[in-house]
């Protein structure tokens, strides 16, 4: 039997939205600390203690944005992973994943790297595991394309890639230059991912032409 759903439930799912959405933007614009509640209610023409009919609180609400958005990293890394394409495919399209996420969220990105540890136990708990899976997801993928890479040499490079792309997104604004610099930074993470390794365990630097 279909449930049915209410104007008020529509209305107060669409509160709960603009709550994520501002809030994010707000947290990353002053951080945490500096955000009250009668901020994040005022940012969607709310009193600050309507904001409890949403979270029970402040850091309730930090915790189901980083949820939220580790959900859906881990959700649509692991949506690549399954695909029936080759190894390199597929980890090509999770760079251009990642990278249009990280491009589009950049809100989101500058608060997770900067109020992690405000976080709740129990929501910390949660965001590292989704997190650790998503890592999976590509060192699987990573392994399959360079099997010759050993977990730990997949992780290292995993962990560069996310922080080149994710540091990114704080300085980029949009329009061409974005669409450049999201071609930019598929091409550099690809290329820090499957880096040759040269005599010494370094990378090989290019060499100087001399006259």
């Amino acid at each position: 039997m279909a449930i049915e759903v209410t104007d008020r439930d529509r209305a107060k799912a669409l509160r709960r939205e603009a709550l994520l959405r501002e809030s994010a933007r707000l947290f990353a614009t002053r951080g945490f600390n500096a955000v009250s509640l009668e901020d994040l209610g005022a940012a969607v023409g709310v009193s600050g203690p309507a904001v409890y009919r949403h979270f029970s609180g402040k850091q309730a609400l930090l915790g189901a944005l980083l949820i939220d958005v580790s959900q859906r990293l881990h959700d649509g890394g692991a949506a690549v992973t399954a695909r029936d394409a080759d190894a390199d495919s597929r980890l090509h399209d999770l760079i251009v994943f990642h990278v249009t996420f990280a491009l589009s969220q950049s809100d989101v990105i500058r608060v997770q790297d900067r109020d992690f540890s405000q976080l709740a136990p129990d929501d910390l708990e949660t965001v590292r595991h989704l997190q650790r899976a998503y890592i999976q997801n590509w060192m699987q993928v990573l392994g399959e394309v360079r099997p010759a890479l050993d977990p730990a040499e997949r992780r290292l490079r995993v962990q560069a890639g996310f922080g080149l792309i994710n540091s990114t997104p704080h300085s980029v604004g949009s329009g061409a230059h974005a669409s450049f610099t999201a071609a930019t930074l598929v091409a550099m993470t690809k290329a820090a991912l499957l880096a040759e390794l040269g005599d010494g365990g370094y990378v090989s630097a290019p060499t100087t032409p001399t006259n």
